[in-house]
């Protein structure tokens, strides 16, 4: 048998659901790569544009690679999203899909990808790889295109035919020189613009092109030491932590599979926000340290929290904002008067009229100005 194809039944042996090969190239997208960090669309993602050279070509991450073996993994794509919900039935806190398997994903796609390659080194004993879940200075999705694994979606998200859009990837660079397959070179969506459409941010300005800085995912999980800016807080509507909106209405969505390994099916359902708005720094670290909930950590997930109960329209969430406002964290005491702004008058509320004569800190003093001034 072909070392290659020998490489590809054991990816799926292991568990993955997608395989596929290239040779170790210059991305296709890496034009497109650069006028996306040109534009700024990466907001406060730093991390992209000051190691940007070294997503030139694979072997910035490992000098001897001769080929790039890119792996999938499907996650549990819930036909209905479950969400937590208070007794008027308006959902009170949504969770991305990926977020709610057991454990953080990375973890266990790169267990799974050092399996395979200890594969490369038994049968080519005295090789390199290095396996890679999206840390690595890799553009994962055009490698995985290039394996022809899927295209890219006007969502920007690799779509397989068969597999949709819910799945992991990660890829193992090897110094191995594999036959490559075909990449994908047809593009699937044709005139559809469901995704561009659903976006309640407007975080697709067009087909392929996604301005992080307006993106869900980007507002609830990167821009974790900012407030969100207010003219996109109501488009946040009951998302805590990432987005799944523009996969939801994929139509390649409608019949993606079931994981077969039961650590990629959900885990575990979502608190409610009131619930993730008053925990403590001890209480967050104990339930969310080992998911994907620990990167924005206790004090982003509590600002995002406030922010769903104030698009909630549920004034019954007053209370529990009240006592929100006296977080030991300026982004959270913000983040909640602007949402009690949102279902009281602020001149009704105690304790913002208090608020408005004691707080010091000035991003704070500038949310209530902001709501104090919208009534008048």
């Amino acid at each position: 048998m072909e070392l290659a194809e020998a490489v590809r039944r054991r990816a799926i042996e292991i568990g993955f659901d997608l395989c596929g090969i290239t040779s170790a190239l210059t991305p296709t997208t890496l034009p497109q790569f650069h006028d996306w960090l040109d534009a700024g669309h990466a907001g406060e993602m730093g991390y992209l544009e000051r190691r940007r050279d070294a997503y030139d070509h694979p072997e910035r991450v490992l000098p001897s690679v001769r080929s790039v073996i890119m792996c999938g993994v499907c996650y549990d794509p819930e036909r209905s999203h479950p969400v937590v919900e208070n007794e008027t039935a308006s959902p009170v806190g949504r969770i991305a899909r990926y977020a709610r398997i057991a454990g953080d994903y990375h973890d266990s796609v790169k267990k799974m990808l050092r399996e395979l390659a200890s594969v490369l080194h038994e049968l080519q004993p005295g090789c390199q790889s290095r396996a890679v879940v999206d840390t690595a200075p890799l553009l994962e999705r055009d490698a995985a295109r290039q394996a022809g694994l899927g295209w890219f979606g006007k969502n920007t998200m690799l779509i397989n035919k068969g597999r949709g859009s819910y799945f992991f990837l990660g890829g193992v660079l090897t110094s191995v020189e594999l036959s490559p397959d075909e990449p994908h070179k047809t593009d699937h969506c044709g005139t559809c613009t469901r995704c561009l459409e659903v976006c309640p941010t407007d975080a697709l300005i067009e087909p392929h092109q996604l301005d992080a800085r307006r993106c869900i995912s980007y507002l609830t999980i990167e821009l974790r030491e900012r407030p969100i800016p207010r003219e996109l807080r109501s488009g946040m509507q009951d998302w805590m932590f990432g987005c799944d909106l523009c996969q939801e209405v994929c139509p390649w969505n409608r019949h993606a599979p079931q994981p077969a390994a039961e650590k990629f099916q959900t885990q575990w359902s979502p608190s409610h926000a009131a619930e993730m708005l008053m925990l403590s720094e001890e209480e967050f670290r104990e339930q969310y340290r080992k998911t994907p909930l620990s990167r924005p950590g206790r004090v982003g997930m509590a600002r995002n929290a406030a922010i769903v109960l104030g698009n909630s329209g549920d004034a019954q969430f007053v209370p529990v904002l009240e006592q929100a406002t006296w977080d030991s964290s300026p982004l959270v005491r913000g983040a909640a008067i602007w949402a009690l702004g949102e279902l009281v008058d602020a001149q009704s509320s105690r304790r913002l009229v208090e608020l408005r004569q004691t707080e010091t800190d000035s991003g704070v003093v500038e949310e209530l100005d902001a709501i104090f001034a919208s009534r008048i």
